[in-house]
């Protein structure tokens, strides 16, 4: 799931819960939930708050910021740190590793991987070699055809598909951002941009809006299955 865009609005907080009580009520088995950015829509202390409470689940839960997050406040609410360094994030499950990494750049809308976030990457795939991962962060880093979205995607994505190349065992990766579920291929793996909680973003065939989002749609998440090396994603509104 992506882009929940928690505020004080009643409306946020419904759709996001809908989410949550949704994944916590299916009758069969979910190993994780990832939450790929753009957690808090102004990057409050309170509404992390909010995220705190809502984002509970029963599942193992990873979640990285996005472009509207603030990483101390971040820091500081949901994972009970300080600082302000790029928030990177593990999660080991049984044959698989999920790797979340921060793409937010402080006080910008576009993202970038810092140096210290791909070496941190590099080690953290090196470390489970013979293990399968998942690789997440915000920012898609290729243009997936909608203009609003493609100027402020990842930039410089060549440094990361150099990391990713040195490990072959990276069977995806994972992306928020554009508030609209898409699949496409990045640095010889699948793409797969998880839809928006909190709206969904139409293309130019499908409206004239310079920002192409759409309220009325229900919140939208993606269901991973992996079987071996390889990945099927399948996407669902939550009513």
């Amino acid at each position: 799931m992506s882009d929940v865009h928690l505020d004080d609005s009643p409306r946020s907080v419904e759709r996001a819960r809908a989410v949550m009580r949704h994944l916590d009520d299916l009758p069969g088995p979910l190993d994780a939930v990832i939450v790929t950015g753009d957690i808090a829509d102004h990057g409050t202390v309170e509404e992390y708050e909010i995220a705190r409470e809502v984002l509970t689940s029963r599942h193992p839960t990873v979640i990285c910021p996005g472009n509207h997050d603030s990483r101390a406040a971040f820091r500081k609410v949901l994972l009970g740190q300080d600082g302000d360094a790029p928030v990177n994030q593990v999660l080991r499950l049984d044959g698989l590793t999920v790797v979340l990494c921060d793409s937010s750049i402080p006080g910008r809308h576009d993202g970038l991987l810092a140096e210290e976030t791909l070496a941190w990457l590099d080690g953290v795939l090196a470390e489970s070699p013979d293990v399968p991962a998942l690789v997440g962060m915000h920012h898609p880093a290729v243009p997936l055809g909608v203009p609003y979205v493609d100027g402020i995607r990842l930039g410089e994505p060549e440094r990361l598909e150099a990391v990713l190349r040195r490990h072959p065992r990276v069977v995806a990766v994972l992306a928020g951002h554009a508030h609209t579920a898409a699949s496409t291929w990045f640095a010889g793996r699948p793409l797969l941009v998880a839809p928006g909680v909190i709206n969904t973003a139409l293309l130019p065939a499908e409206t004239a809006e310079r920002r192409p989002l759409d309220p009325s749609q229900p919140p939208q998440i993606a269901l991973h299955v992996l079987d071996g090396d390889r990945l099927t994603t399948h996407f669902r509104p939550v009513l």
